[in-house]
């Protein structure tokens, strides 16, 4: 099977890459290696690994068109995407073009060439800000905080519109903030351990109390990997690990695991920020088999031990 993976170079899109050749796909791959973060750790993502990539912005519809007349693509898995709540706030117009326009060059170009599955990326941010829990896909999602998750909100409704209209089968995937090798550097996760391995300040936003359902991104390619065979018109579907963490506990693991403490700078909570996340999982398990494995505990300990072989700087 050939399968395009938007995002190829970056953290989940080069995991996804990874094990669907390992599952014997052929892997197309789109990335624009922009300097969101380092384009160096990109490029690191992607070594060595057997896919046929592209350094293209899927917000260029012909450029992106001619990748499908070029070669024969069965299925889409689409991580691209402009990340982050705060920066979003900032520049909220590249965001729009990014999740929404060039969502809707993939939906278009999928439909014209007739693409038997369409995963898009989604994110637990649709969810907003809001206090009952755990979070279900048959939730309401009308009041997101920030212009990152209204993008990812549209993102699902498009994939609706072409899968009622065109007979697309489409699943959007809501991730819940996910970690572990080649994680992101702008995300907390990274950030902290970078720091506190350094002996620098951390900052934390609010009293440590606010909760998020981390899931360790082995568990999270698992669950899109089990979406692209899914047989259906269309679904959206929370994959998360299921099980919060405080944000001071999270903090704490890292203390552990780097036999270093933490030099915390306590800020006031800031704006896009949601009090927690905590996925209902069990459409996924129903629908997909999917069962996350690694606990907190032991996806920090692996997280910290690849950054100090791997980013660390004495």
């Amino acid at each position: 099977m050939v399968i395009l993976v938007t995002g190829a170079a970056g953290f989940i899109g080069s995991w996804t890459a990874r094990e669907l050749l390992k599952n014997g796909n052929d892997v197309i791959g789109i990335d624009n290696f922009n300097d969101y973060y380092n384009p160096e750790f990109k490029k690191g993502n992607v070594k060595g690994l057997k896919i046929k990539l592209y350094n293209e912005d899927i917000r260029n519809y012909d450029k992106v068109k001619k990748i499908f007349e070029e070669n024969k693509i069965d299925k889409i898995v689409h991580l691209a995407a402009m990340v982050g709540v705060r920066p979003s706030i900032v520049n909220p117009f590249i965001y729009e073009e990014v999740n929404v326009r060039a969502t809707l060059n993939l939906l278009e170009l999928a439909r014209i060439h007739k693409i038997k599955k369409f995963v898009f990326a989604s994110s637990s941010s649709v969810y907003g800000d809001r206090d009952k829990v755990p979070f279900s896909e048959n939730d309401a999602t009308n009041s997101q905080i920030s212009p990152y998750a209204t993008t990812k909100k549209s993102g699902e409704l498009l994939c609706h519109t072409y899968s009622s209209l065109y007979k697309l089968p489409t699943i959007c995937l809501r991730f819940f903030t996910v970690y572990g090798p080649c994680g992101r550097p702008d995300m907390a996760p990274y950030k902290f351990v970078d720091k506190i391995a350094h002996g620098q300040e951390i900052e934390m936003y609010g009293d440590g109390s606010t909760k998020r359902d981390y899931t360790y991104v082995a568990d999270i390619v698992s669950g899109v990997l089990n979406s692209i065979d899914f047989d259906s018109d269309y679904q959206i579907i929370n994959l998360g690990c299921g099980s919060p963490v405080k944000l001071k506990d999270f903090i704490a693991a890292i203390e552990r695991n780097l036999g270093k403490r933490a030099k915390i700078v306590q800020k006031e909570m800031q704006p896009g920020d949601v009090k927690q996340t905590y996925a209902d999982i069990s459409k996924a398990k129903r629908l997909l088999n999917y069962n996350p494995k690694i606990k907190i505990e032991e996806g920090i300990k692996i997280f910290c031990e690849w950054y100090m072989e791997n980013r660390f700087k004495s």
